[in-house]
């Protein structure tokens, strides 16, 4: 995922706020996390040995898993709006006529 894309998940199992828990069976109706990405990594190679005895039989091989970063902007519980941006309308032009009135 590239860096400074938005996500929305929706599969929210428990919101806490304060003193109020909100916990989902299995998940919260109605509710929704909006992260943005901070890039992709790969975490550490691991090591996958296959060895069986008495058969001359090896594999080696490595794994580099890779990890999405996100960052929390804004978590809605069920009942709460989101914000949508206002949009911003033109102004008309005025019509100018050939006697300026």
């Amino acid at each position: 995922m590239d860096e400074g894309n938005t996500v929305e998940l929706e599969h929210v199992l428990l919101i806490a706020d304060g003193d109020k828990i909100t916990v989902g069976k299995p998940v919260v109706d109605m509710a929704k996390v909006v992260a943005t990405s901070q890039g992709e990594s790969k975490d550490k190679k691991i090591i996958v040995f296959k060895y069986k005895p008495k058969v001359r039989y090896r594999r080696k091989t490595g794994h580099r898993q890779f990890h999405t970063r996100l960052v929390i902007d804004k978590i809605l519980g069920p009942g709460m709006e989101p914000e949508t941006p206002v949009k911003k309308t033109r102004r008309r032009k005025k019509e100018v006529t050939a006697d300026g009135a």
